[in-house]
């Protein structure tokens, strides 16, 4: 991923909770020797392996092998930025943070599909007023559904963080994008303007 060095993250433990914040990315391989990707969400574990599943009826898992490094990609927060409201003149550009990781997949089944189902579904259930849990499923359901998808774990083997959040810009004009991104009052550009006051700027 192309990143100048004033955008780059290179601190492992923010860019795993940056992953576990935004979890839903992309899975990136190959499939008859062209780029497929699929949306889906995806769980990294305590011993910091990206867990995730999908549809049998989805060709990419036939071709996952150990030798090869797939790509997942996760998304957070991106708004544009106007060159309006730059004190000098300039062009317009796009705000946003990213994060690559690359690593060796493997397919898993039975107990471990089991418990990485129950870990996913435990995650995204935590807040809800009545949780859903692979545990009080019925085992015929639960077992009928695990034949419909297929697991899988990813051995991390390397990460790449752009958050673009204006660190090149002086502080006058830092502080101008900060102030009309919260005059919108939407959730990227809030965040957004949150990210770049936590970054500050060269």
């Amino acid at each position: 991923m192309y990143t100048p060095s004033y955008y780059k993250n290179e601190n492992p433990q923010e860019l795993k909770s940056f992953i576990r914040q935004n979890g839903f990315g992309i899975l990136v391989s190959t499939v008859e020797n062209n780029f497929w990707a699929t949306h889906l969400p995806l769980f990294l574990s305590d011993d910091n392996k990206l867990m995730g599943h999908l549809s049998r009826g989805n060709k990419q898992w036939k071709e996952f092998s150990g030798e090869n490094e797939v790509l997942a990609i996760f998304n957070g927060p991106h708004t544009y930025i106007s060159s309006s409201w730059y004190d000098h003149e300039n062009v317009p550009t796009w705000n946003y943070m990213a994060v690559h990781v690359y690593g060796k997949i493997r397919i898993i089944e039975g107990d471990e599909l089991l418990d990485s189902l129950r870990q996913l579904t435990n995650k995204y259930e935590a807040h809800s007023e009545k949780p859903v849990s692979v545990d009080t499923m019925s085992e015929r359901f639960l077992k009928n559904e695990m034949r419909g998808v297929v697991g899988f774990e990813i051995t991390i083997t390397r990460m790449e963080a752009a958050y673009k959040l204006s660190q090149n810009r002086d502080a006058k004009n830092h502080a101008a994008i900060i102030e009309k991104l919260e005059e919108r009052n939407d959730p990227h550009s809030s965040a957004i303007a949150n990210e770049m006051k936590k970054a500050g700027h060269s």
